[in-house]
């Protein structure tokens, strides 16, 4: 492995991560060609078959796991010594990449925002997703941090509370229960919900407060994104279980309303998590401390 270079490794990790050649060209910005001949030229050099191609799919083989494992040690590697470096040298800058659940995203631009204030030559990159990807990331160590309702329960990582996370039943502000002054599960027992996807912090909590109260929801429309579910509520289309740190302008112009729902809101909370190996840089301490800091009154403002 010697005779391995960084950017082969690097172009192997982001195939492997993706399990596609022609994702790792876009995000590498390199031609398919320049991809496989680069893995095809890193399996000479390891002695071993890095993916099985089967159809216009690819695998990762036994030996390919074994090398992505210590490629992303390598890559981080790497990337920690740039940081320390730059800390030496007495720079004021560095990179921290971080990934939020979907949710989250309502409110992380605004600390980041604050964030540039104090720390203006960190450069930050932001990631956001469903909660089952965001711990992903977080596992495979190509983000630093991440904000989510719920820490991974399948990896070491050090978690700190933030800040409370109210969920809520809302309605389009016209619909019949809007007006209705308290609700019994049974009022809306019947009614259509549009939910989050199957894999979102979001839906897990529906999931468990239905189950809680023995009430089986009519699901009957599923969607990737709270901006699409609150449009489908405002038009009539169903209720819905969301977080209320996402309500946002259409609750603040009165189109969407909350129900008063027994039991609601359900009270979950926000974490900032890291792996509990992930060696803390100087940009990636500030902005760990920051947050600290800074999340629960900024959140606390949205409630």
């Amino acid at each position: 492995m010697r005779n391995a270079t960084i950017r082969q490794l690097q172009i192997f990790s982001v195939a492997a991560t993706h399990l596609s050649f022609a994702r790792a060209a876009e995000k590498l910005h390199l031609t398919h060609a320049a991809i496989s001949l680069q893995i095809k030229q890193l399996e000479e050099v390891f002695g071993a078959m890095l993916f099985d191609r089967i159809g216009k799919r690819v695998f990762l083989t036994e030996s390919g796991q074994v090398l992505l494992d210590h490629a992303r040690q390598i890559l981080q590697s790497l990337k920690d010594a740039d940081e320390s470096l730059m800390a030496l040298k007495g720079l004021k800058g560095g990179r921290v990449a971080i990934a939020v659940t979907s949710t989250a995203e309502y409110f992380a631009p605004g600390l980041l925002a604050e964030f540039r204030q104090v720390q203006a030559d960190v450069r930050v990159r932001l990631l956001v997703n469903n909660r089952e990807e965001v711990s992903r990331l977080l596992m495979s160590n190509e983000v630093d941090l991440a904000i989510m309702g719920r820490p991974p329960v399948d990896m070491e990582a050090q978690a700190v509370n933030l800040a409370p996370h109210p969920l809520v039943i809302i309605a389009g502000a016209d619909h019949p229960l809007a007006r209705r002054a308290r609700l019994s599960f049974a009022d809306i027992a019947n009614e259509t919900m549009i939910v989050r996807e199957s894999g979102s912090g979001t839906r897990l909590a529906m999931e468990g407060f239905f189950l809680e109260h023995a009430i089986k929801p009519r699901i009957d429309m599923e969607m990737g994104s709270n901006e699409a579910i609150k449009q489908a509520v405002v038009a009539g289309l169903g209720i819905s279980f969301i977080s209320q740190h996402t309500l946002g302008l259409e609750y603040s112009t009165g189109r969407l309303a909350v129900l008063k729902v027994e039991g609601t809101p359900v009270i979950r909370r926000w974490y900032l998590v890291r792996h509990k190996s992930k060696r803390l840089t100087p940009a990636l301490g500030a902005f760990w401390d920051f947050v600290l800091e800074f999340a629960p009154g900024h959140l606390k403002k949205l409630a």
